[in-house]
């Protein structure tokens, strides 16, 4: 299709038409590159995501677990003090965006438990993966912050790093309870510093280093890394959590990076497709993150 084409395709149909022929037309896309290879020669969780594609419409988690969550089943509550809603996750309370409306926030809610179920390929902490009580533990795309959340009573400090200043209100609420060991930092990470922008090395120059880095930042991950050169080249025990489905070859890159600087990386188990992604291409199913151990 042309670029005149397409626009005029843009603006007679609408969006959700748009989405919807465009998830049919990968899904085939995707059934036919794996159809061509023979069965023999792909692993265990990439037939279980075919049989799966077979029979379902496409999904980023091509997995069965995605049912588990209704957003009519979340409950969501205001708080009197502040006017802000929030949603009970093992018992704390986790605020979200003034002016986010209750659907709204079922919606994110439902998406952020999908995202985090015992078997997405996009959960960050497993039994044999998770902070103790001496980690400093880094949230870098932290946003409503439930990651450290669930962490919270199990670490010893915790730096939450969003961009997003709209998040900043939400994240004081939530973490108020524990404000004496947490500290929240509203700059963009990579690696560069100015006063919208820090690296993790100058931010923990003169602080001790972190133990527990999780990095998920819509794809600028890769500038995440090159800014924590001092940190990984100090050789302290740690443990990263980093996303590795925003683009194509991630997971390949981001192994061989961690690795060099004397970490053990293994990715989480299954794939997604990660179809907001337009460079997207075959082989089309990605590692959702690696699990790295210094």
């Amino acid at each position: 299709m042309n670029r005149i084409l397409f626009q005029i395709y843009r603006v007679v149909v609408p969006k959700p038409i748009r989405t919807a022929i465009l998830l049919k037309t990968l899904r085939l896309k995707i059934l036919s590159y794996y159809a061509s290879i023979p069965e023999e020669q792909l692993n265990d969780e990439i037939r279980e995501v075919i049989a799966w594609l077979r029979k379902n419409p496409l999904a980023i988690f091509p997995y069965d677990f995605v049912t588990r969550y209704r957003k009519e089943d979340i409950e969501v509550l205001t708080d009197p003090d502040n006017s802000l809603k929030y949603v009970l996750y093992e018992g704390k309370r986790l605020y979200f965006r003034r002016g986010w409306s209750k659907s709204r926030i079922r919606r994110a809610w439902s998406d952020l438990l999908r995202e985090q179920d015992p078997e997405s390929p996009h959960r960050y902490l497993i039994t044999s993966f998770e902070p103790g009580k001496d980690d400093i533990f880094v949230d870098i795309g932290a946003a409503e912050g439930n990651i450290s959340l669930s962490v919270i009573e199990k670490v010893r400090k915790i730096y939450l790093i969003e961009s997003d200043k709209r998040w900043a209100e939400a994240l004081r609420a939530t973490f108020r309870p524990w404000k004496d060991k947490v500290e929240i930092i509203n700059k963009k990470v990579g690696d560069g510093n100015d006063s919208n922008n820090l690296s993790i090395d100058s931010f923990f120059e003169g602080r001790e280093f972190p133990t527990f880095i999780k990095i998920d930042v819509d794809g600028a991950e890769d500038k995440v890394l090159r800014g924590c050169n001092k940190v990984f080249q100090s050789g302290k025990p740690m443990k990263v959590a980093l996303c590795t489905y925003h683009k194509n070859d991630d997971e390949k890159i981001f192994t061989a990076f961690l690795e060099n600087v004397g970490f053990t990386a293994t990715p989480s188990r299954g794939y997604m497709i990660h179809y907001y992604d337009k460079k997207m291409k075959a082989p089309w199913l990605r590692r959702g993150l690696l699990r790295a151990i210094r």
